[in-house]
């Protein structure tokens, strides 16, 4: 039977009174007190120490040819995210600016700057303290219709804007500088409009009920609806009456806004029932490519309006009033930046 003292560092035997393994070289006793270590060695580039017996071996080696153990790399997991303006391959293609809202990509899409050969990844920015945990996100939607960069929403203001805020896209024309405010109330996300020249618009789903004089976004078209005023044929005070073309029956005044600020045409149908699209409706935009050949209906009934999405391709948007609360799925369109909701 051999007689010996078992190595501690590659479990070799080892005779007894020799001071030092025949294996690996490391020291052997029976004085269980523990001796001092000396410093290890420095690093070196492309040179791993076994884990085992400390063997310093090249690190494309599998195995230690000392005591045979298992070499690992160690790997750095080190990730940095930098919040600043999107790189001109990602940003969709600037326009004028406007006093009424201009669309951005929509969902399937082409706007803007079309797809990338070098597609940004996502990355998710957090904001809010980190003792709150995170209810809800906003992912964006870049110009090739593709998720962007998503914002968690883990405090209680989040502010979105061109300006110096939480949610920042400066090189937004159409965003005010403080535009909206995401915040939670009573348990549900909100989204408020903050004063902002171009509005807060949701996409509808189906049929939604709206205010005489709401603002409707359809493709390119910012329209204002309305019950067609009454207007009475009547006389000056003189006697005379106003000379113009004949007057026609009405029941919706739908107004168009223009780049700048100005009023387009005026539509006053007779109609209860209004489609709107590129072709073969009552209202058509032949020269807008984002909308569909049916992309919504208009609806007046016992005075009241409502509008409807035809299942169109980018979707139809209604401009809030003040604020709005939202749900998980929910399209948040701000300037020329459109916003998925997940709610977590």
């Amino acid at each position: 039977m051999d007689v010996g003292l078992v190595c501690d560092a590659c479990s070799a035997l080892t005779p007894i009174g020799v001071p030092q393994c025949t294996r690996c070289g490391a020291a052997v006793a029976l004085d269980p007190r523990p001796r001092h270590k000396s410093k290890p060695p420095p690093p070196v580039a492309g040179m791993v120490d076994c884990s085992k017996c400390s063997m310093r071996v090249s690190e494309n080696t599998k195995f230690c040819p000392n005591c045979g153990n298992r070499i690992v790399v160690p790997v750095s997991f080190d990730v940095q995210t930098q919040v600043g303006p999107r790189s001109s391959a990602s940003m969709p293609a600037q326009k004028p600016p406007v006093s009424a809202p201009i669309p951005t990509p929509s969902i399937g899409s082409t706007t803007g700057a079309g797809p990338s050969k070098d597609k940004p990844g996502r990355s998710t920015l957090f904001f809010g303290g980190a003792h709150q945990s995170s209810r809800a996100k906003l992912t964006l939607i870049r110009g090739d219709g593709e998720d962007g960069v998503s914002f968690t929403l883990a405090g209680r203001d989040h502010l979105a804007g061109r300006g110096e805020c939480p949610i920042s896209f400066p090189d937004d024309p159409f965003l005010s500088p403080t535009h909206a405010n995401f915040i939670y109330q009573n348990n549900q996300l909100v989204v408020r409009d903050e004063s902002s020249l171009n509005g807060v618009f949701v996409r509808i789903a189906g049929s939604v009920q709206v205010e005489p004089g709401a603002t409707v976004l359809v493709g390119e078209q910012v329209l204002t609806i309305s019950p067609a005023p009454q207007v009475e044929d009547v006389p000056d005070a003189e006697g005379t009456y106003y000379s113009a073309s004949m007057s026609r029956t009405a029941t919706l005044e739908v107004k168009q806004h223009l780049r700048g600020g100005q009023s387009g045409w005026v539509f006053r149908p007779a109609g209860d029932v209004v489609t709107i699209g590129r072709e073969g409706n009552d209202i058509n935009f032949p020269e807008d490519p984002f909308i569909s050949g049916r992309h919504a209906e208009l609806r007046i009934s016992g005075g009241v309006l409502s509008v409807s999405d035809l299942g169109s391709r980018n979707g139809t948007f209604v401009r809030i009033e003040k604020e709005r609360a939202l749900k998980h799925g929910d399209y948040v369109f701000l300037g020329q930046q459109l916003l998925r909701v997940e709610i977590v």
